[in-house]
């Protein structure tokens, strides 16, 4: 397969990446502070922070964390809040000081958190104020000793960021009454930092950098184990593939997937950072209209999100009406690009959406679209940089091009394993490397791969594979769809059945319609025989349609009968 993949490089991508170029993480850091000093790194409500400034910032931060608090390196610091400038702050300030970071999801419930807060093994947490209260509630049944809490607006320039915190706290009330003695502001801890001197350990490439937790979809949430070289590769292999269109120091890119997502994480915080890009993090992308008001302020080249953002986009008639000719590429990931979703975004920006695919157990990305023009729509590109892809069989053989099975993926970007959990590492991670993704795949001749669906999410229809991914690529493609989800619900004759959730775009929609098109479109098993109309699905924090929500619905329905 090598050979067929080197064929579909683009021109100037090479098919290695050069892993000795760095150390660590830091080193990639470094090289950006020094060679885009003053530009801005990162952009938020109106304030930039610079690469100086970064740099300046975090170093108080691991001052403060090292000194005031006495982490050594190895200890595990969480990072709980969405997309502000205090983010990269506090992560590279994290790592300066030789910690491993976890990134806990701000939306959590306090189950959810305390979960991850014991598994994880975190003694200190950096906290955005409006979610403190759901930590005041279980920090007791943790072994969170240090919390440092933020608001909203901390690294605004003043007086916005007085503003912004007054009328977050007072005004809209956003911040719950609540306890935390101790507790130490984010802002005092950057002072009390300049004080000090900072001695940064030695890390090397093998030593963990994140416990990233995955969206627990199979059972409890499990920390994917890091290493400095498995994100530092995958930037590496994202930088590399970039090559044909972005330039250093000239790029804008909207950022509205949090930061404390892997996808974002390691494309942004990362890859772009490495481009001297300037990143705008948007903090509430759930919030079309206002997040179309602040694309008005850019002439932005680049732009991260889900089919569910892209798709809420397009549905705004004040987004259809910006100018769109810097935008040089858009990149999609975390689930399926619906086919009518990436036509339409082309046809309304001139652009493309590069679709990519990836796990958070692989830092994330393993294969990606090309940016050179040379796409194929419908599926997830090609491997990046110094990555092997097979497609498994359940007899546990490979199969041929066409040849649907499981998606195994080997590189440098594969995690070291689920952080104290050998044997759900073992069920994951073969001994020599390769990481059974539970995708359904199959691969084109020339080389091209193609996701069929989740091996969980999977509808078997009197023993015929129904794949949810392609009857909501269908029925999305009907004018009168603002977005459907698709699942398997029992059936006396056929062991299951498809049934589709779907949100109206238009109120004449009926059951009939989408009947009709369905038989046009798919052969019988396929076609859905039931159909409910919602106002809305349910979402992940990140805009990713949860399948599991809705199949859950459907056995506590059909247990209440």
């Amino acid at each position: 397969m090598e050979a067929v993949w080197k064929k579909s490089y683009p021109a100037g991508v090479n098919f290695e990446i050069d892993l000795t170029a760095y150390n660590n993480i830091l080193d990639v850091y470094r090289e950006g502070v020094r060679k885009f000093d003053d530009l801005p790194a990162f952009t938020n409500m109106g304030t930039d922070l610079s690469f100086h400034d970064l740099d300046r910032l975090s170093r108080n931060f691991a001052a403060y964390l090292q000194k005031d608090l006495g982490l050594k390196k190895g200890d595990r610091i969480a990072l709980q809040m969405p997309n502000l400038l205090q983010f990269p702050v506090a992560l590279f300030g994290a790592f300066r000081a030789g910690l491993i970071v976890t990134n806990v999801n701000p939306l959590y419930t306090e189950r959810e958190m305390a979960h991850q807060l014991n598994d994880s093994g975190a003694e200190t947490i950096v906290i955005v104020a409006n979610f403190a209260s759901k930590l005041a509630d279980i920090i007791g049944e943790t072994k969170i000793q240090n919390v440092i809490v933020t608001e909203l607006g901390d690294l605004l320039s003043f007086p916005k960021s007085l503003l912004v915190n007054s009328v977050v706290k007072y005004l809209k009330k956003m911040v719950p009454a609540y306890e935390l003695p101790g507790a130490v502001k984010f802002n005092h801890a950057l002072a009390l930092g300049s004080n000090h001197d900072l001695q940064e350990p030695k890390i090397t490439l093998e030593d963990t950098a994140f416990l990233q937790y995955t969206g627990g979809t199979t059972g409890v949430a499990k920390g994917a184990e890091l290493t400095h070289k498995n994100i530092v590769a995958n930037m590496l292999q994202i930088r590399e593939w970039l090559k044909p269109v972005l330039k250093e120091g000239k790029e804008i890119i909207i950022a509205p997937l949090p930061l404390y997502h892997i996808f974002s994480l390691t494309v942004n915080c990362l890859a772009f950072f490495s481009y001297g890009a300037r990143n705008v993090l948007i903090t509430n992308p759930r919030d079309i209209p206002g997040f179309v008001k602040e694309l008005k302020n850019f002439r932005y080249t680049a732009m991260v999100g889900l089919n569910t953002l892209y798709n809420a986009l397009l549905n705004n008639e004040d987004f259809r009406k910006l100018d769109f000719s810097p935008l040089k590429i858009s990149v999609a990931g975390g689930m399926a690009l619906q086919r009518a979703v990436s036509e339409r975004w082309h046809q309304v920006t001139g652009s493309k959406i590069a679709e990519g695919y990836g796990l958070t157990e692989s830092s994330p990305v393993l294969c990606v679209n090309p940016v050179d023009g040379t796409d194929q729509a419908g599926t997830i590109g090609i491997p990046v940089p110094s990555t092997d892809i097979k497609i498994m069989k359940e007899d546990g053989t490979e199969a041929g091009f066409h040849e649907a099975g499981e998606l195994w993926a080997k590189g440098p970007q594969i995690m070291k394993g689920y952080w104290n959990r050998p044997e759900e590492t073992a069920k994951t991670l073969t001994e020599d490397g390769w990481l059974k993704t539970g995708d359904i795949a199959e691969i084109k001749e020339d080389g091209f791969l193609q996701i069929v669906d989740r091996k969980k999410d999977m509808i078997l229809v009197s023993g015929f594979n129904v794949y949810p991914n392609e009857l909501e690529d269908v029925v999305a493609s009907h004018e009168k769809v603002l977005e459907v989800a698709a699942i398997g619900v029992p059936d006396k004759d056929s062991g299951e059945v498809p049934k589709l959730f779907i949100v109206k775009k238009a109120e004449s929609l009926t059951e009939e319609e989408i009947m009709a098109y369905c038989r046009e479109q798919l052969t019988g098993y396929k076609r859905p025989k039931h159909i409910e109309f919602v106002d809305e699905l349910p979402k992940s924090n990140v805009g990713k349609i949860l399948r599991k929500d809705l199949r859950a619905m459907e056995e506590k329905r059909s247990a209440a009968v």
